[in-house]
C-alpha cells in the first residue's frame, strides 16, 4: 500500500500580520496533486490542520476543501488533532467527514471507539492505524485511565501515561496487516523546526521513541516542523510542515512523505518536495548593502537586521528598497543598550515560559519544587484549549 504522510498545515497562520492563505491554498493544492499522481491508498494528516483552536471561516473552508479533494483521489483520509486544533470541534464533524470518506479523530479514544482505524485498501492490502491526537498534561491521567485501564496516577510522568495509551492502541496489531501509528507529540532527540509552540514542546511533553512497538511498519508524526527520522525500534518520521510558518523555519525543506509497505516487507520512505509557497529569508546590512540585494531575493518574505543605529525613517528606507520586508530590526551590534531590572542574558523570546519563570525565582532566591510544579500545571491549563479529554 502507498501512504502519504503530511502534518502541521497551520492553515490561517499569519506572518507578521500578513495573511498567507493564498500560499496555503497553493500548498494544499500541490499535496492533493501529489496524492493523485502517486495513486496513494491512504493519506495521514498528523495534526495541526489549523494555527488556532478558533480558525476563521476562510481557514475552515480551505481545510474542508483540501480534505475533500484528498478523499476525491480515491484514498482513505485519516486526520488527527494537534495542539493548535480544537479537538472536540473536529470530533463534532466526524459524521459529516465519514460520509465523505474522511476519518477525523480530534481527541484520544479507546481502540473500540475509534482509536484504531481498520481499513482495506483498493488494492486489497489490510491496514490498522493507531491514532493519538495531541494530549495535554492535564488530560493525560484521564486518558490513560480510560484507554489503557491504568489506575489514576497524577504523579506519573507524561511519557509513562502515553506509553500505556500507545501499548493499548497497538496491542491488536496483526501479522497480516500494515500497522501504522499516527501521533502528534514531541519525541526525545527530535529537532525543532523553529515555529512550534514551545510551552507544549518542552521536555515535560517529550516521550522516548521506544514507546512505539517494533512491529509497527511506520510511525507518522506531527508537531515538530522539521522533516526528520528518529532512531527507534520502528520507523519513526516527522514529515515537517509543508510551508515554513515563521522565519525560524526558513532553512527547512518542505516535503510530504510517500510510504510504501506491505504486511511482510519494511516500509520504504520517499520524500516528495512541496514547492508552492513563498520562501522566507533573513538579511543583514546597511541600507545601501540591502539595496544591492534587491534583485536577489525574488518574492521571498524578508526579515531584515539593519546594521545602522536607529533613526527616524529607517524602517521606511528599508521597505522602500525591499518591499517584502515584513520585519525590520536593528542589528544587536548597533542597538542601544537596554538597562532595567529585567535579566539581560539571552533573548526572552527564545526561552520557554518555564525557563523565564525559573530565572525569576532564582533572582529572588526562591527554590521550591512545589512552586515549579504549580506553575507547570497552571501554564498548561492556560495554553491548552478544553479539547484534550478522551472520548
Amino acid at each position: 500500500m502507498r501512504i502519504l504522510h503530511t502534518a502541521d498545515w497551520h492553515v490561517g497562520k499569519t506572518l507578521k500580520g500578513h495573511s498567507r492563505l493564498d500560499e496555503q491554498r497553493e500548498v494544499l493544492r500541490e499535496i492533493v496533486a501529489i496524492a493523485r499522481e502517486q495513486e496513494v491508498d491512504l493519506v495521514v494528516v498528523a495534526g495541526d490542520l489549523y494555527d488556532t483552536a478558533a480558525p476563521n471561516a476562510a481557514a475552515q473552508q480551505l481545510v474542508v476543501q483540501a480534505l475533500t479533494a484528498l478523499a476525491g483521489t480515491g484514498a482513505e483520509v485519516v486526520v488527527i488533532g494537534g495542539n493548535h486544533d480544537h479537538g472536540a470541534a473536529l470530533d463534532a464533524y466526524r459524521p459529516f467527514a465519514a460520509a465523505a470518506g474522511i476519518t477525523l479523530v480530534g481527541t484520544v479514544r479507546t481502540a473500540e471507539q475509534g482509536g484504531v482505524v481498520d481499513m482495506v485498501t483498493r488494492g486489497g492490502e489490510r491496514a490498522s492505524i493507531a491514532v493519538l491526537p495531541f494530549l495535554s498534561q492535564r488530560y493525560a491521567v484521564r486518558a490513560a485511565e480510560l484507554v489503557a485501564q491504568l489506575p489514576a496516577q497524577h504523579n506519573a510522568a507524561y511519557d509513562e501515561q502515553l506509553r500505556g495509551i500507545v501499548r493499548s492502541l497497538t496491542d491488536g496489531f496483526r501479522t497480516d496487516s500494515v500497522n501504522l501509528v499516527a501521533a502528534h507529540l514531541t519525541v526525545l532527540n527530535g529537532t525543532f523546526g523553529g515555529g512550534e509552540r514551545l510551552a507544549q514542546s518542552i521536555f515535560e511533553y517529550s516521550v522516548p521513541a521506544s514507546i512505539f512497538p517494533a512491529d509497527t511498519h511506520y510511525v507518522a508524526l506531527g508537531h515538530l516542523h522539521r522533516r526528520q527520522m528518529l532512531a527507534a525500534p520502528a520507523p519513526v518520521h516527522y514529515s515537517g510542515s509543508p510551508l515554513a510558518v515563521d522565519f525560524g523555519e526558513q532553512a527547512n525543506t518542505s516535503v510530504v512523505c510517500l510510504v510504501e509497505a506491505t504486511a511482510t516487507t519494511p516500509a520504504r520512505v520517499t520524500d516528495i518536495p512541496v514547492t508552492a509557497g513563498r520562501g522566507l529569508r533573513t538579511l543583514h546590512g546597511t541600507v545601501d548593502e540591502l539595496a544591492a540585494l534587491r534583485d536577489t531575493v525574488g518574492d521571498d518574505y524578508l526579515r531584515v537586521f539593519v546594521r545602522e543605529p536607529a533613526r527616524a525613517g529607517l524602517r521606511e528606507d528599508v521597505t522602500a528598497v525591499l518591499p517584502n520586508a515584513l520585519e525590520v530590526r536593528i542589528d544587536p551590534e548597533f542597538a542601544a543598550p537596554v538597562r532595567g531590572s529585567r535579566p539581560s542574558e539571552g533573548r526572552g523570546a527564545e526561552r520557554s515560559p518555564s525557563e523565564l519563570f525559573g530565572e525569576y525565582c532564582r533572582d529572588r532566591a526562591v527554590a521550591d519544587p512545589r512552586l515549579d510544579a504549580l506553575f507547570a500545571r497552571l501554564h498548561d491549563a492556560v495554553t491548552s484549549s478544553d479539547t484534550g479529554g478522551a472520548r
